[in-house]
């Protein structure tokens, strides 16, 4: 049978469209369909990070409060002169504990209650615990020996051995704490002093509700998708399936997540094709796990993608004698525009848009792409917003805690002074301590002019200098142009003070305090120097790099660091017997 050349011709035609139609629409349905599935992982992983990143910003303010406690004299005082077998002292000092731990702790958000426990009283919150130093919290914060521990989820009931709980509705059944044991000091000018050997030291015990963990995934991760928070020994502390906190999550696959500490993983649970994203705590070491339904994901682009290349091929076989020549364009077209924006979303430029212009099946292919495009900017919009608000939240929890440990300075300065003078310096001295209160106490934490910052420390000198009968006096080199910069509030004030009260306290008189300000390069250098009794240099680096006592000094660094980054900060000069220099380096 002989066939035309029409037949032939039109045989041919179809022919030469249906191969590229087929490799091209391969290649689009496997190079979208991995563009979009490792793009769509990437996101869920930052989420992930972005998560951990957030509580553990939270759980670091909560370590830096509790080692701030380790020198609170007030505490101190409490627990080294208290009568456990007294009950009138217990009832006074439960008073003065409860306050300082409000201090500490009252305003950070998520803390549901926080204690400090001995084995003749629990001082703070009051909570259904009957003996909590029979806990294992309890046990765990003696073996670790004043390190702090994050013990995690646990039943409150079981925990404590309050069976008749179980029966009733508590909004604290599953909780997870912080603990350590509080050996408090203090340095009374040269002398450590440290608690009496006979004297038990209590346990600082902070605790959460579970919920905290689980809010942070409810709403962030795609929908479909399964979350857990675990343990290293694999004990579920948060996750979607709330039946199963406190259980231990036995699988194969979580003890190599285990090893990795974080990244991402491919894998088939219960039949079902899965990427799962899993990062660490910085903090408390638990891993937080997202699984995803690799269907989740793309499934609604699947099938736009295999119904558009199905009926496009049909199309194209039946006109191909008229219409090749646009069919083929038709094709290619809207397929290289398309792997351009996925190569240019790939390289993390979610400003792509493809223009749509036909309302065909590739017109909605475009257009689910831009939506979805749309949707995962939104999402890294919004995860950058959040990590803003935290820093912008640990910026200001640390200048909040500037203001108590300079407030009880300045009113001890001045209870001595109206002592010694007979109170006749006091109206002066109240005039200064105003416009210091004035200046400290304002809502507004922002910037402030070098001349307000000159301003409070001339106020400060006053009062110091009257107390200290004269013994320092002070001298000002600062550029004019220095002026015309603001600065963080209080920059100056832990540097002054440790002259004044360490520098100069082997001295009558003679001291000498000068303070410079210039610009070099481009950046601002303020200098601090006095003519004390300096420090060694394994003092510097303890007060730099260490923990110590210079709860001040610590917190204007991280000021510095946080708001212009760590390329600024503070050096210190300084030699026993030579004086000390303090310079801080700030941008324009």
């Amino acid at each position: 049978m002989k066939t035309t050349f029409r037949s032939r011709l039109l045989a041919s035609y179809i022919f030469l469209i249906a191969v590229p139609l087929i490799v091209l629409g391969t290649l689009f349905y496997r190079t979208g369909l991995r563009v979009v599935t490792e793009q769509a992982q990437k996101n869920v992983y930052e989420i992930v990070k972005k998560n951990n990143e957030i509580m553990d910003n939270k759980l670091r303010i909560i370590e830096q409060n509790s080692a701030s406690m380790f020198v609170d004299k007030d505490l101190f005082r409490v627990f080294n002169s208290l009568k456990p077998d007294n009950t009138a002292d217990l009832l006074a000092a439960d008073r003065l504990v409860s306050d300082r731990l409000r201090g500490y702790f009252s305003q950070i958000d998520d803390v549901f209650a926080y204690q400090l426990w001995t084995s003749y009283f629990t001082f703070g919150q009051p909570l259904p615990q009957g003996d909590p130093t029979r806990s294992d919290i309890y046990r765990a914060a003696q073996q670790a020996g004043g390190k702090m521990v994050w013990f995690p989820t646990y039943d409150f009931v079981d925990m404590f051995n309050e069976p008749y709980l179980a029966k009733g509705t508590i909004d604290f059944r599953y909780l997870f704490s912080a603990t350590r044991v509080l050996d408090f000091s203090y340095l009374n000018n040269t002398t450590l002093e440290k608690l009496d050997t006979n004297v038990e030291r209590p346990v600082l015990t902070i605790s959460f509700k579970s919920d905290i963990l689980n809010s942070l995934y409810e709403k962030s991760i795609p929908d479909g998708s399964r979350y857990m928070v675990l343990d290293r020994d694999n004990r579920i502390l948060a996750g979607s399936e709330s039946g199963s906190i406190t259980q231990v999550y036995n699988n194969n696959w979580v003890e190599q997540l285990q090893i990795t500490d974080s990244g991402t993983r491919r894998i088939k649970l219960d039949g079902v094709k899965m990427i799962v994203c899993f990062d660490r705590s910085q903090i408390t070491g638990w891993m937080s796990i997202v699984m995803t339904p690799v269907s989740a994901l793309v499934g609604s682009l699947v099938p736009v993608i295999r119904a558009s290349t199905t009926l496009l091929a049909v199309i194209m076989g039946i006109v191909a004698l008229v219409f090749a020549y646009f069919i083929s364009g038709k094709i290619t077209n809207p397929i290289k525009k398309l792997l351009g924006a996925m190569r240019s979303v790939g390289e993390g430029d979610f400003q792509t848009h493809v223009a749509v212009s036909t309302n065909d099946e590739f017109g909605i292919l475009l257009q689910r792409f831009n939506r979805m495009n749309d949707r995962i900017r939104l999402l890294v919009s919004e995860n950058y917003e959040i990590k803003l608000k935290e820093q912008e939240a640990e910026i200001q929890a640390l200048n909040m805690q500037m203001n108590p440990h300079f407030l009880y300075n300045t009113l001890n300065v001045m209870n001595w002074t109206a002592i010694e003078n007979d109170q006749k310096e006091l109206s002066k001295m109240l005039v200064c301590l105003s416009n210091m209160l004035h200046y400290t106490s304002r809502k507004d934490w922002g910037a402030v002019h070098l001349s307000e910052e000159i301003g409070w420390m001339k106020n400060y000198f006053y009062i110091m200098s009257v107390r200290f009968e004269d013994k320092f006096t002070v001298s000002y080199e600062i550029d004019s142009a220095v002026y015309n910069y603001k600065l963080p509030r209080l920059l100056f004030q832990p540097f002054v003070e440790n002259a004044i009260l360490h520098g100069f306290d082997q001295i009558e008189s003679g001291g000498h305090i000068r303070i410079r300000g210039w610009i070099e390069e481009g950046t601002r250098h303020f200098e601090i120097e006095d003519n004390g009794r300096g420090m060694s240099s394994d003092t510097v680096h303890a007060i730099l790099y260490r923990e110590s006592s210079s709860v001040g000094i610590k917190n204007t660094i991280a000021r510095i660091q946080m708001t212009y980054g760590e390329d600024y900060g503070i050096a210190i000069d300084s030699a026993p017997g030579a004086g000390t220099r303090v310079t801080v380096r700030l941008p324009l």
